[in-house]
């Protein structure tokens, strides 16, 4: 190894101008305090969940009636002391108590953190149901699925919307942090960016996925089919008289029932609602209500074709 150690001299100080910018900016550390969620402990309890939710499918095979009473208890109780805890550091911190955080007031977020999880772990037998509707809404929307199995193994619309609604109980039940870190880790892995925040139907489906985008207040119906580079944003933000961004707004589009808005559209506005059984055409652009029943789509644009001349 061609290592100049003379040059390694200069690294004790470089270190120490790192740490300056510690206390310089403290905005974007956090030290000194009571500790956040981890980030890995959240991913691998998404991963338990997904394993909880598609039983057979995941980590673990050779699940039959017989084992998986027990495959599934153990992890239901591991991700009860998991998110006990993780919940608990979340609601401290969004409480503002992460810098002063005294033994007394931690055992009270402990033990709000454990009704939370509580809360949350008993949502999953619904929440099972739910997803088992938008598998089929996958297999009876994609001609090229042959199975449910296909779907489950194969399909990133399910990985992402399955993340979502594990997220959105949580965010339903005031959880900071954590479903804004479980939604960013699913879409890291699929492109697919969800908000936690929105609500969403039964029978849900989004096809191939790649930079679908869905904001925090936007509303979709049931039997909802979105393709790949569909854009349900905000029009604008509106400021207050400090310039500071108001928030807490209903900033994204309705979409009713039976919906199907195809590749690369977009649909910006709190005010703009999709009737139900509209069709979005590919690439359009909507930032007022369309009525139900409709088909909106951009004329085809006129093609040209240059080559080169030949004798």
């Amino acid at each position: 190894m061609a290592t100049d150690f003379r040059l390694k001299e200069n690294l004790p100080d470089l270190t120490e101008r790192i740490v300056q910018t510690y206390f310089e900016l403290g905005s974007i550390n956090h030290l000194g305090h009571c500790p956040l969620p981890n980030y890995e402990t959240i991913i691998s309890a998404t991963e338990d969940l997904k394993e909880v939710l598609y039983p057979g499918y995941r980590r673990r095979a050779g699940l039959h009636t017989g084992n998986v009473i027990y495959h599934v208890g153990d992890l239901v109780d591991r991700l009860h002391d998991t998110l006990t805890l993780q919940i608990a550091r979340s609601l401290c911190h969004g409480a503002g108590k992460d810098t002063n955080c005294n033994p007394r007031q931690r055992e009270s977020f402990e033990s709000l953190g454990q009704k939370k999880a509580i809360a949350f772990l008993q949502r999953l037998p619904d929440l099972r149901r739910t997803l088992a509707m938008d598998v089929e809404a996958a297999r009876a929307g994609d001609p090229a699925c042959k199975s449910l199995d296909e779907v489950i193994f194969c399909y990133p619309g399910l990985e992402a919307i399955t993340v979502y609604r594990l997220a959105h109980v949580l965010h339903e039940l005031g959880v900071p942090l954590i479903p804004r870190m479980m939604t960013e880790w699913a879409h890291g892995r699929t492109g697919i960016d969800i908000h936690p925040g929105a609500k969403i139907g039964n029978h849900f489906f989004i096809d191939h996925g790649t930079g679908v985008v869905i904001g925090e207040t936007t509303e979709i119906g049931d039997w909802v089919k979105l393709y790949q580079g569909v854009t349900l944003g905000a029009l604008s933000f509106p400021r207050d008289e400090q310039g500071n961004l108001v928030r807490d707004t209903k900033r994204h589009p309705t979409i009713e029932d039976r919906v199907v808005i195809y590749a690369n559209a977009t649909v910006l506005g709190g005010e703009t609602v999709i009737g139900h059984d509209a069709v979005i055409g590919s690439s359009a652009w909507i930032i007022s209500s369309v009525a139900p029943k409709t088909t909106v789509m951009l004329e085809n644009p006129e093609l040209r074709i240059r080559g080169t001349k030949t004798d």
